[in-house]
């Protein structure tokens, strides 16, 4: 795994939404769903129709994003291309997550 210079910047957040913010103001589904490690900002991921995560990253430049449904242990960093392996310091879900088929 290539280096992270924004590792030091992944912070202990709270979620945002149960499920991708955006998507649930505007009915729409999701395939993942990941969590801004700056903010809690919960958005959708790439597979999804509206790649609302990144979005929110080209919006506010928070560079790490986490795979959060179910948590998965691993980071993203937009800015370094690199994933990261967050040893156990995942986010834990708020409640349950709608799920979408």
């Amino acid at each position: 795994m290539d280096e992270c210079r924004h590792t030091r910047d992944i912070k202990k957040v709270t979620p945002s939404a149960l499920g991708c913010e955006e998507c649930l103001k505007s009915g729409s589904w999701w395939v993942h769903l990941r969590l801004c490690r700056t903010c809690g900002h919960v958005g959708c991921c790439d597979d999804s129709p509206n790649r609302h995560a990144t979005k929110h990253f080209h919006a506010t430049q928070h560079p790490i994003i986490e795979g959060y449904d179910p948590p998965e242990g691993w980071a993203w960093c937009f800015v370094d291309e690199v994933f990261i392996d967050l040893e156990g310091d995942t986010t834990p879900q708020n409640g349950p997550i709608p799920k979408f088929v």
